[in-house]
């Protein structure tokens, strides 16, 4: 039975903006009561949300009421209960009724004198608005009905608001609505609907953000999605826009430009106000200049992301915002707000992992969604018409998702896409089916047969996989919360920015190995001697590449510093305010020579494993060039966007004297030790760092021992060496001896000493002789983390038994 209307003398039609609340939503829904508390509360810290107001609840019931659609209505809902009609049938039948109704002249009457109100706010007759639906249930953080119901765009005149309001209300029964609320539990006929007439921005970019980093959950990070023309494409998936990811807990000082990530999204349409004819927007390709542009300019990403975090701490929750730029009047504006529902709802204490143990051919990539796996037949559905053939546990492959594929989702395994970003559709509801996705491939449909075993895969950064084959993975559960305290400090080796941000929940403090190589290689992947001396690349293939890869940089060198500036500087926010070592590039001559232009640049060595690498490059003419760009890198991670927490460190040092040196160029490039807190560390993985380990203390810091290079120049065994495996043991005393006489001799000049190779990760009695030996930290590996801490605990507790009992004797 629907509520009955109060009286018409009694009824509130129609609701400013400025006078709701989120106490308003019983009467105009979660959307529209946001919109109100925004306008009333955060318009003097500077957030612009476009005025408008509101259809309430009485008016939706005084409509269905008028027009006697409440029977109407229950019969068609009690055939579909019965299976005498079909859902479309039912949705179809019932949005009729609703549309073909008349809206009753006071009601009529309330909404054009809001809407005339509104315009003359704006100085006009007739504004542009945007029509919004808003269920009286929508948005709370127990359901989201986002996407359930329609939005019209870029409506004028007061009959055509009336008409949109109809059409809002018919939406209240799209398919998917009727399936989600039954899902939901909610009772069709006691939810209302609410519709929100807000002043139109016209927006030459628009998009959504969130407050909190939507694959990992983690908390400090704030997501944008951007692209060109109305927001539209964005939240329906339609395109591959841009990302922005901001660290939230640098944004109180207006000095820094703490944007960690940088994204170009192919953007290949965009929706944009209709010229003429009887459709509001069109969608239109966009040009070639547009795509390969950034929508948001630094000051705009910044702006977005201090109102982002002002309104989560309002509402305090992680929030879902739209956004858009008006291109006339070049403002910034909040369209929408919502809880986000998802990763702020996830269990904090535990922590699931996916691994794949063996590999296959990759067949696609694109976005990773998840942070799971999947495996299953390759199923593709190019329209929700062919809903009806896809069969349970198949992997779903599409162009792309909107909310009418609600019943075919729930069915896959995983799900992937041609187009979309990680605000589309398909994304959306991957995370909250908890299932993987990989978004925005580019060609799925074209080269994923029907049928094909395939696995997904979502565990390896932020690009996704789909390999050929189903191949075997397995899951942990990690409770985090059973884990015990330790005195020695365990921190994380990180390789890849991607994953940096999916180790936010483990207990560690800090990161005791960041290899600058990995972002090189992977990220990069230029040699940087070929930036900065690119005229002296000789190979036609590798200068087309490298034309290729630093398009949109005036200059080439700017492309390495950019980049890996922000791959530090987001291994640096997962840990932040904890130290982060960051290594210095390591490379030996065969590796750098495989970087595109590398062969120009890089001598051939017998023996590079001994040859020119580490601290020996830094100050040598023929590389000097390329490491001032790494220096440029660490002092924008450090100064320009604030992360002081970055430790650097010197690999391969083989002598004192050569660490002046290397210093006295660090200084050179503006990176001098002591200055701004920086704090410089040398890799003890050489004898000499050993045996000379209080001159090296004078210079440096605190010492981090590579177990792999100190072991191969102890035993004399390379590390590579397989006849030699058995050999090969980071537990032989001798090596043992030497990380004791360095921990000695390094506390003897006040100096920490940690450990980042790994040993501790492989052997559990490796991790105990550390505490005896006095070991200051242990990095390991993600995977590793909860062994060694197991371990490290109980040594420490071995030993401080075994002292209690020294001073009982």
């Amino acid at each position: 039975m629907a509520p009955v209307a109060p009286p018409s003398q009694t009824r509130t039609f129609v609701r400013r903006f400025d006078s709701l609340t989120n106490a308003d939503v019983p009467l105009v829904g979660g959307k529209n009561a946001s919109l109100g508390e925004m306008i009333g509360a955060l318009k003097e810290q500077g957030i612009r949300v476009p005025d408008g107001f509101a259809t309430t609840a009485d008016a939706y019931w005084t409509y269905v009421e008028a027009n006697d659609l409440e029977d109407r209505l229950t019969d068609h809902l009690d055939a579909m209960a019965a299976g005498e009609q079909s859902l479309s049938e039912t949705g179809a039948a019932i949005r009729e009724c609703i549309r073909g109704g008349r809206v009753p002249e006071a009601m009529a009457d309330a909404i054009r004198t809001a809407y005339r109100e509104l315009s003359a706010a704006y100085d006009s007759d007739a504004i542009d608005v945007a029509a919004r639906s808003s269920a009286t249930a929508e948005d709370l953080p127990e359901a989201s009905f986002a996407g359930q119901q329609e939005s019209f765009l870029n409506v004028r005149g007061a009959e055509a608001v009336l008409e949109a309001c109809k059409n809002c209300f018919a939406s209240l029964f799209t398919d998917r609505a009727i399936t989600y609320r039954q899902e939901q539990g909610f009772d069709h006929m006691q939810v209302a609907l609410s519709v929100g007439i807000q002043k139109m921005v016209r927006a030459d970019k628009a998009g959504v953000l969130f407050t909190i980093d939507t694959e990992s959950g983690f908390p400090d990070a704030i997501l944008i999605n951007a692209a060109w023309g109305l927001g539209e494409t964005v939240v329906k998936g339609t395109i591959n826009p841009d990302q922005y990811t901001v660290f939230k807990p640098l944004l109180d000082r207006e000095s820094l430009v703490p944007i960690i990530g940088k994204r170009r999204g192919d953007k290949a349409q965009k929706m944009v106000y209709a010229e003429a004819g009887d459709a509001p927007t069109t969608t239109v390709e966009t040009t070639e200049e547009e795509r390969r542009a950034f929508v948001m300019s630094d000051d705009e990403i910044l702006t977005l992301a201090r109102w982002g975090r002002i309104i989560e701490a309002h509402y305090d929750r992680p929030m879902d915002i739209e956004w858009a730029h008006d291109g006339e009047t070049g403002e910034l504006y909040i369209v929408q707000a919502r809880p986000e529902t998802v990763q702020s709802r996830q269990a904090a204490g535990v922590l699931r992992t996916y691994r794949l143990k063996e590999t296959g051919d990759r067949l696609v990539t694109g976005l990773s969604i998840g942070q799971s796996i999947a495996e299953g037949p390759v199923q593709v559905i190019q329209s929700a018409e062919e809903i009806d053939r896809f069969e349970e546990g198949g992997i779903l492959v599409t162009q792309m998702t909107d909310p009418d594929w609600g019943p075919i989702l729930k069915k896959a395994a995983g799900i992937v896409t041609d187009r979309g970003g990680r605000t589309s559709h398909a994304a959306i509801v991957s995370r909250e089916l908890g299932i993987p996705a990989v978004i925005g491939t580019g060609n799925a449909t074209e080269v994923l047969p029907d049928g094909r075993e395939v696995t997904l895969s979502c565990v390896e950064g932020t690009e996704g996989y789909v390999y050929a084959g189903r191949l075997d993975y397995e899951t942990k559960e990690l409770d985090l919360d059973s884990l015990p305290d330790t005195d020695t400090r365990i921190m994380l080796n990180v390789a890849s920015p991607d994953a940096a941000l999916n180790w936010w929940k483990l207990p560690v403090e800090g990161i005791g190995l960041a290899r600058m190589e990995y972002i090189v290689n992977n990220v990069i992947q230029v040699h940087p001697m070929a930036l900065v001396a690119f005229e002296q690349v000789e190979d036609e293939a590798a200068r087309t590449e490298i034309e290729r890869l630093t398009r949109g940089y005036a200059d080439k060198a700017e492309y390495f510093v950019d980049h890996l500036s922000r791959g530090i500087a987001t291994i640096a926010a997962s840990q932040y305010p904890h130290p982060v070592l960051v290594r210095l590039s390591d490379f030996k001559t065969n590796e750098y020579a495989n970087l595109i232009g590398g062969q120009a640049f890089e001598p051939h060595e017998e023996n590079p494993m001994l040859g020119w690498r580490g601290a020996s490059r830094y100050y040598s003419d023929e590389y000097r060039d390329g490491f001032a760009l790494e220096c440029r890198a660490i002092r924008r991670v450090r100064e320009t966007m604030g992360f002081t927490n970055v430790v650097v460190m010197v690999p391969f040092c083989r002598t004192p004297e050569e660490a002046d040196r290397v210093l006295e160029v660090m200084a050179e490039h503006g990176l001098t030790r002591g200055e701004n807190t920086l704090q410089v560390y040398v890799m003890a993985e050489i004898p000499s760092n050993v045996l000379q380990a209080d001159d090296f203390a004078e210079r440096f810091d605190g010492f981090s021992i590579g177990t792999n290079d100190l072991t191969q120049l102890v035993l004399g065994v390379g590390r590579d060496a397989e006849r030699l495996s058995a050999l090969f043991d980071e537990r032989n005393p001798s090596v043992k001896r030497m990380i004791t006489d360095l921990i000695d001799q390094a506390h003897a000049a006040d100096r920490p000493v940690g450990i980042c190779g790994q040993a501790p990760s492989d052997h559990p009695d490796f991790a105990e002789f550390l505490v005896e030996a006095g070991i200051d930290s242990i990095s390991v590996i993600p995977d590793s983390v909860a062994d060694v801490i197991q371990h490290v605990a109980e040594a420490e507790r071995r030993r401080q038994r075994q002292a209690t009992s020294s001073r009982v004797l």
